[in-house]
C-alpha cells in the first residue's frame, strides 16, 4: 500500500492541473460505487484463482485503486477535467466498502 501512495504521489507531480470540485455530486457517488464493484470483483478473482484470502482481498484493493488513479492521471491530462483528490478520495472509500461487503460474504 505505502508502494502505491507513493507511486500515485509522484505520479500527480506531472499533473498539468487539478480540478476545481466539490466533495458531493454525481461523478462522486460514480467514483464510490465503480471502486467498490472492482475491490469486490478483484476479491472474486482471486478466490477462483484459489490465492488464499490475504492475497485476494490485496488484490481486489490495489485492483480498485489502480483503475481510480488511472483515471484521474487520464483526467489531469492537457484538456482533461484535471486530477482530483476528492475523486481519489472517493476511490479509497468504495474500494474499502467494496473489501467490507466482500468479507462479510464469506
Amino acid at each position: 500500500m505505502r508502494q502505491f501512495l507513493l507511486i500515485a504521489t509522484l505520479s500527480c507531480t506531472g499533473c498539468t492541473h487539478l480540478a476545481q470540485d466539490d466533495w458531493t455530486g454525481k461523478d462522486k457517488a460514480q467514483h464510490f460505487l465503480s471502486s467498490a464493484f472492482f475491490s469486490a470483483a478483484g476479491n472474486a478473482y482471486g478466490e477462483h484463482q484459489n490465492w488464499s484470502n490475504r492475497h485476494s482481498d490485496s488484490f481486489g484493493l490495489m485492483f480498485a485503486l489502480s483503475l481510480g488513479a488511472a483515471k484521474e492521471l487520464y483526467d489531469s491530462r492537457e484538456g482533461g477535467t484535471g486530477w482530483s483528490w476528492k475523486d481519489f478520495s472517493w476511490d479509497i472509500a468504495g474500494a474499502a466498502a467494496g473489501y467490507a461487503l466482500w468479507s462479510l460474504d464469506r
